[in-house]
């Protein structure tokens, strides 16, 4: 694992990969990869002017890609329904979804079905998406779901009493638990594929501190200047690229012999080659995996 790079990628011709959020940052760069290793690479993003650009883009930097924009809205389980159907009447298999999109400590708001936005978008909306696609991934020899996460999820447990921040919302605790949902969703989705005797395998990464838009979205949406330049300023000076944020991803979805359950991250922390990460012992916990389950099964009305 030291050192690993693109270079180290193995051969993805042949398979066919989703990335949600691939318009930009390390979703980008992940399509980018896949597509170079051969992939047939699909982009699942909400705006569709962006998706195509990515698309656009992505084709002039990999001239041989393979690769399609599909529209997908994590925030409408109408649009996830939508893509998941599009997606199997394109496709008879599918080797690899990287759960890729999501949003950061945004001032509060809903999603179209109502769930607080950092709850619904960067779990219930994945939760959702890759149960209607496992008809897809079960029976596809070496299928892997790839989930990222943040370092961001130790700031805060689960509270199962109050899952869509009804009774206060503070921002950063509401994106530490959606990444702490994204961490017990693997944990649990594999711990289910093992007693299946599932070979699909379910992992989870995170970029560390990679210099992407996710950091000054929710300054800019709230007309905080000062706070979005200080965060383009961290950007500049202290993050690392997209494209090195974007290895423990692509090492979870390619890299042979990855685990179940795995979280891959940056040697540092924050930034480095990718390797084991280290993870809060509560995105371990058999119980709080299974309560979160059920209960994303309740909200999303999507049964695996």
């Amino acid at each position: 694992m030291a050192g690993w790079n693109v270079q180290d990628i193995p051969s993805q011709r042949g398979r066919v990969a989703v990335v949600t959020g691939a318009n930009s940052g390390i979703g980008y760069v992940t399509a980018r990869e896949l597509a170079r290793a051969g992939a047939h690479v699909v982009l699942a993003c909400r705006d569709r002017t962006r998706g195509e650009t990515a698309l656009a883009r992505l084709r002039g930097e990999v001239p041989h890609a393979e690769a399609a924009f599909a529209p997908l809205d994590l925030g409408d389980l109408s649009s996830v329904r939508d893509f998941a159907t599009a997606l199997s009447e394109r496709h008879e298999g599918l080797d690899l979804l990287v759960n890729n999109a999501g949003v950061m400590a945004l001032p509060h708001g809903r999603t179209a079905d109502g769930f607080e936005t950092q709850f619904g978008v960067n779990h219930l909306g994945h939760f959702a998406l890759t149960g209607l696609l496992m008809p897809l991934l079960l029976p596809t020899p070496g299928a892997r779901v790839v989930s990222l996460s943040s370092g961001f999820h130790a700031l805060s447990d689960l509270d199962h009493t109050d899952l869509n921040a009804e009774r206060g919302y503070r921002r950063w605790i509401a994106y530490g638990r959606s990444k702490t949902a994204n961490l017990l969703f693997v944990h649990e989705l594999a711990r289910r594929l093992a007693a299946a005797g599932s070979g699909l395998v379910a992992a989870a990464a995170h970029p560390g501190y990679a210099a992407t838009n996710l950091q000054t979205a929710g300054p800019r949406q709230e007309g905080r200047r000062a706070a979005a330049r200080m965060m383009e300023l961290g950007n500049r000076i202290i993050a690392q690229p997209a494209a090195t944020g974007a290895l423990p991803t692509l090492y979870a979805a390619t890299a042979p012999g990855v685990r179940p359950d795995a979280f891959i991250g940056p040697k540092l922390g924050w930034r480095g080659a990718p390797t084991r990460s280290w993870r809060a012992g509560w995105t371990l916990d058999d119980a709080s995996g299974e309560r979160l389950w059920t209960a994303s099964e309740e909200l999303t009305g999507v049964r695996y």
